[in-house]
């Protein structure tokens, strides 16, 4: 169940929900790359509903297809201010880190 905290969005091939929190951090281990960008687009609403606007994207190192994906979706999001790989506090290559618009100033 989703709470004010946290949304729901579904479980890869099961179709339950799967709740995620709402605290600036996506992982995205927990989804189907098909469901990539879907869950990716809620989860930047759900952020800035709650006025949180830095965000951190756990897509994994991999072979890279999953941050190419994440990457391509976030250049094409006029909700995102700029985005970059992590560095070696936040997960370097696997992970993307996100500025979103309209945080305060």
């Amino acid at each position: 169940m989703a709470t004010p905290d946290n949304h729901a969005a579904a479980a890869p091939d099961s179709g339950e929900p799967v709740v995620i929190p709402i605290n600036g951090e996506l992982d995205l281990h927990t989804f189907a790359p098909r469901e990539t960008a879907r869950v990716l687009d809620a989860y930047i609403e759900a952020c800035l509903e709650r006025g949180i606007y830095s965000l951190r994207v756990v897509h994994g190192k991999g072979t890279g297809a999953l941050r190419e994906a994440v990457h391509a979706r976030l250049r094409r999001d006029a909700r995102v201010e700029s985005f970059r790989l992590g560095d070696e506090t936040s997960g370097g290559w696997g992970a993307t880190l996100v500025r979103l618009r309209g945080r305060p100033k």
